[in-house]
């Protein structure tokens, strides 16, 4: 149930809903508690409890802070209630989006590592370990990390329910392009204390902080697709669950590990098939015309 706040109409006619003022406190709200309960705990958790910065008990509350709140702005500031969360999975409808979201971090760690090699800035054998061919060995690996993706799709959850589901059509009225450009920076921003605890480490940070944004702003981009075409958060989970334990776990592999790259050049190299995938949604008006959307898909405005 929702309880919209009410300001006296003019000319002593009854109370109308201020819906603007409503929800921009909400986002404010939403802001404060995503960035103020993620940094202090980031804080808290290095500098006080000594926890490593890739520890569980250091990133489960601090990547669910979005979603936390999310819960609070929608329940307690705004009571807008859930109704567009995009909670519900969809599997019957939406299952082509999950199987997109599922192979689409493998395929883009593949076209990341085939411009790395067209760059000669890494050089693969054509079979066996770290090959073109990978081996069994290897594709078992890639399909245990898939594996572990769709495990923890719960967890990455609670930054979808936040950045993707709430925030994003809030800002700007919800005009797509804004909106979107608006929501990668500010999740980019969100990631920064990150760079200065050893989760990532840049040899120019300033420069490593700029193509980390733009990362974030590519990946925003494919996010919003998924969520646009298939109704639910729970895609957009899952595609954000394979970027992290699958897409630059591999990466981190092969060009970190192997060929010696630094983070900052990975990253770079990554935003290449990111870019190429963003350049078609847009061609091909993926966005803004709602191509491929099924019965719950989501609209925006403008």
């Amino acid at each position: 149930m929702t309880y919209p706040v009410h300001v006296p109409a003019p000319h002593g006619g009854p109370p109308v809903p201020d819906v603007r003022a409503t929800r921009r406190k909400g986002t404010a709200v939403f802001l404060a508690l995503s960035f103020g309960g993620t940094w202090l705990w980031l804080f808290f958790a290095t500098a006080v409890l000594g926890l490593s910065p890739l520890h569980p008990l250091l990133q489960l509350p601090a990547f669910c802070m979005p979603g936390i709140a999310a819960f609070a702005a929608r329940r307690w500031v705004t009571r807008e209630g859930f109704a567009d969360a995009g909670l519900r999975p969809r599997l019957r409808t939406a299952w082509r989006s999950y199987v997109v979201a599922w192979f689409g971090p493998p395929l883009l760690a593949c076209g990341t590592l085939a411009t790395a090699a067209a760059l000669g800035m890494w050089h693969p054998r054509f079979s066996g370990p770290g090959g073109l061919l990978p081996g069994p060995g290897e594709l078992l690996s890639l399909l245990g990390l898939m594996l572990v993706a769709l495990v923890l799709t719960p967890v990455y959850l609670g930054e979808e329910l936040g950045w993707t589901g709430y925030l994003r059509p809030r800002l700007c009225g919800g005009a797509l392009l804004p909106s979107t450009v608006g929501t990668g920076l500010i999740w980019a921003v969100w990631h920064f204390p990150l760079a200065f605890i050893g989760y990532v480490e840049y040899a120019d940070v300033g420069l490593g902080l700029l193509i980390w944004t733009v990362s974030f702003q590519l990946q925003e981009v494919i996010l919003l697709w998924l969520y646009k075409r298939s109704g639910t958060v729970w895609v957009a989970g899952l595609a954000h669950a394979g970027n992290n334990m699958v897409l630059f776990v591999v990466l981190g592999e092969y060009l970190e590990g192997e060929a010696g790259l630094g983070a900052a050049r990975l990253t770079a190299l990554s935003t290449v098939p990111m870019a190429a995938v963003c350049l078609w949604l847009v061609a091909t008006r993926a966005l803004s015309t709602g191509k491929g959307l099924g019965a719950g898909a989501v609209h925006d405005r403008g």
